[in-house]
């Protein structure tokens, strides 16, 4: 088999015909010569937009592989390297007590997947309702805004990204192929086969609900049990090592490893850690708003006159401030909602979501800037005091309801009266109110600085009667929970694990970091 990448083809010529065609150009070969290929990456180049083309990457089984390597050196021509995920050791020891894990968003519930299928039967504790209840729970919110302080956006079956658009891309050097297992999980669980191959791959908030839904009820075939409604409020230590967990106030469990697979909303859990003597320090993370733009105008931006060829366009906008700030999109939702994301009383955050079409027919993404210690300080609780301030002035602003300014207005600090061209796309209730008020001036001073930016990199960006919404406070834990090379902490039988714990930052990245824990726990307690 060979690897054949840099394979260029015109979006109106994209068919099945035409690719193998560049491929028999590529390799100076026949096209009858192929016996078959797979495609392994597939990108849109729209650096020039008058020839957008998708680039290709497959894997090809020709006649006289060796002949046609020999012939045609190039670095785009390659022999193929199996790639495949295999969990290290499988041997198993009998445990005294089975492992338990803290939370089922992307992290605990991978790190459940991979012990299930080395034999073990982990327990799975999560403060929120099963899938099915909590996208009850959280629609009934956004309709009449009663909100469940242990089952909502944040918190439940699934984590934060079930409401989110789902994106299942990340930048993490993947040599052992775990973010191939994580890709290959979702599609065994039911997501669109593409996401093996496309550059920006999602599954959206639609269909990643049912990926979770079907993975936990084959986890449980494997031995592995959930408890739902059941939040962590103790842990008994003795002699520097755990030796049981507590769960709502009076449920104590033999527990000699824990892994801590919480979210980065789990503030409360935050609290019990630090009282428990665990290692925790500060760490920087970002804050911001969200904006709204018509997604056709970001896809005639994007693509030029291929738009109507092509999939909703993303983008993804970087900016280094006078001042030395970084400002940069997140979590871009193309065709997408904005989303009350609140998980506490009196406090409000917002996130973004998609659908897998992503059609709905405004954009939205965060744009968010960098803060750190320095303006909030190092104790470990100072970052979430800084959130939860914001937060409260968030709420009060919109007396509950998600605050929202036309760009034109925010610049010029008065609260809009009503929309421009076109209308917010939100979940949950909303009202005009003034962002400048909300957050620090050097958070506005910075976004404004950005925002001239990036109007010029993406065609009215900085339009008048572009829509924000705050606040964007939850793009990463500010919080890390420190751990050794073999990923236990300070106290011995725990191991901080993903997002929460402050070594991911969305789903992919939260995924491997679980496999990783997984791991670790096998080679723990293999019998090999």
């Amino acid at each position: 088999m060979l690897k054949i990448r840099q394979l260029k083809v015109p979006v109106l010529d994209d068919n099945e015909k035409f690719l193998k065609k560049v491929i028999a150009k590529k390799l100076h070969v026949n096209v009858n010569m192929i016996n078959n290929y797979k495609i392994q990456k597939k990108s849109i180049d729209a650096r020039d937009k008058n020839n957008v083309l998708f680039i290709y990457e497959v894997i090809v089984s020709i006649s006289s592989e060796e002949k046609v390597l020999e012939k045609y050196k190039s670095n785009d021509i390659l022999k193929y390297q199996d790639e495949t995920y295999e969990i290290p050791k499988k041997g198993i020891n009998k445990l005294d007590n089975r492992i338990v894990i803290v939370g089922s968003g992307p992290a605990g519930l991978f790190t459940a997947l991979i012990l299930s299928e080395a034999g073990y039967k982990p327990l799975i504790i999560e403060r929120g309702e099963g899938m099915e209840e909590r996208i009850i729970t959280v629609n009934n919110f956004w309709q009449t805004g009663k909100l469940d302080l242990n089952s909502n956006v944040q918190f439940g079956e699934g984590g934060a990204g079930t409401f989110s658009d789902a994106k299942l891309s990340t930048l993490v050097n993947d040599k052992f192929c775990r973010g191939k297992k994580v890709l290959e999980t979702f599609v065994k669980y039911g997501a669109p086969q593409d996401i093996l191959y496309l550059q920006y791959p999602h599954v959206g908030t639609d269909i990643i609900r049912k990926v979770i839904i079907n993975m936990r009820n084959d986890i449980k075939k494997k031995g592995g049990e959930f408890y739902y409604n059941s939040c962590l409020t103790d842990l008994i230590i003795e002699n520097n090592t755990l030796k049981a967990i507590e769960i709502n106030n009076k449920q104590k469990i033999a527990c000699d490893n824990l892994v801590l697979a919480i979210g980065h909303s789990a503030r409360d859990t935050f609290s019990l850690l630090l009282k428990k003597k665990l290692d925790i320090k500060s760490k920087p993370f970002a804050i911001g708003i969200r904006i709204e733009h018509l997604q056709e105008m970001i896809n005639y931006s994007q693509y030029g006159k291929y738009a109507k060829y092509l999939p909703p366009a993303s983008y993804k906008l970087t900016y280094t401030t006078s001042l030395e700030r970084g400002v940069y999109s997140f979590c871009m939702c193309p065709g997408g909602f904005v989303v009350n994301a609140s998980s506490e009383k009196n406090r409000l955050v917002i996130n973004g979501m998609s659908n897998y079409k992503r059609d709905s027919l405004n954009a939205n993404s965060a744009l968010i800037v960098t803060v750190s210690p320095k303006d909030y300080g190092t104790h470990p609780f100072d970052g979430i005091n800084f959130q939860r301030r914001i937060e409260e002035k968030a709420y009060k602003a919109g007396n509950g309801k998600i605050p929202l300014q036309l760009y034109r207005d925010y610049l010029n600090n008065k609260v809009s009266s009503n929309f421009g061209s076109f209308k917010t796309e939100v979940k949950g209730d909303y009202c005009f109110a003034n962002l400048n008020d909300i957050l620090p001036d050097y958070i506005n001073n910075s976004l404004k600085e950005a925002m001239k930016n990036f109007g010029q990199k993406i065609k009215g960006f900085d339009s008048d009667d572009a829509i924000l919404t705050g606040v964007e406070m939850r793009s990463s834990s500010p919080i890390r929970i420190m751990r050794d090379d073999d990923f236990e902490a300070n106290i011995k039988g725990i191991y901080p694990c993903g997002e929460g714990a402050g070594y991911a930052g969305g789903i992919m990245t939260s995924a491997i970091d679980g496999i990783k824990v997984a791991e670790a726990l096998i080679k723990k307690y293999s019998s090999e």
